[in-house]
């Protein structure tokens, strides 16, 4: 009979002061440290071009700006790194090393076959119980598409643009985001079409 290999739980204290020593970086799930694997080139061009495109256009409000090395705090079981994450209010911050955040307005991952479903699923479910969040936007890489959640008291409505001429208004931030800024210089589509807002390639 095969013995089952024991399963580590970290509390998230331990987690936390792992992963402060850590080389790379993790998530906390459920009691369990899970290693985060790297993104291709299209996922982290579009995800610097989204965080450059919401810095300029939030540059003269309250909001601040930061990317993927911001962790936040979803709930006690729960850590995680969005792509990219706006705050609109003073940053809430868990303790002293000031690294971990509790109160983003908007967060914003770019989809990945890999993470895709659990994205779309049991991650949005949690980050719902975020009292501060009222944007939560899917980025496509295979496509120039933007999938917008918006908090409307206790529901959360749906909807999406499509395409380079396309612009996402994201109301609580007051700003737009146009599709074509954020897929500039990226290669989406089955045949790797060039998608370039500025050359037209």
């Amino acid at each position: 009979m095969t013995v089952p290999a024991s399963i580590t739980h970290h509390t998230a204290q331990e987690y936390l002061d792992l992963e402060r020593q850590a080389e790379f970086r993790s998530e906390y799930i459920d009691g369990q440290i899970v290693a985060m694997s790297g993104g291709s080139f299209a996922h982290s061009l579009i995800g610097t071009n989204l965080g450059r495109t919401l810095g300029n256009a939030l540059e003269r409000t309250p909001c601040y700006v930061v990317n993927s090395d911001m962790r936040v705090r979803v709930d006690p079981r729960l850590y995680t790194y969005p792509d990219v994450t706006v705050i609109c209010d003073e940053p809430a911050l868990e303790d002293a090393e000031r690294d971990t955040l509790l109160n983003p307005t908007a967060i914003f991952e770019v989809l990945s076959p890999s993470t895709e479903a659990y994205d779309r699923g049991e991650k949005f479910r949690r980050y719902q119980r975020i009292p501060s969040l009222r944007h939560y936007v899917l980025v496509s890489q295979n496509e120039p598409r933007m999938e917008i959640f918006t908090r409307q008291g206790d529901f959360w409505t749906y909807r999406d643009a499509t395409g380079l001429d396309a612009a996402v208004p994201l109301e609580t931030l007051g700003c737009t985001v146009a599709l074509g800024a954020v897929y500039a210089r990226v290669r989406v589509g089955a045949e790797g079409a060039a998608s370039d807002a500025e050359s037209g390639r």
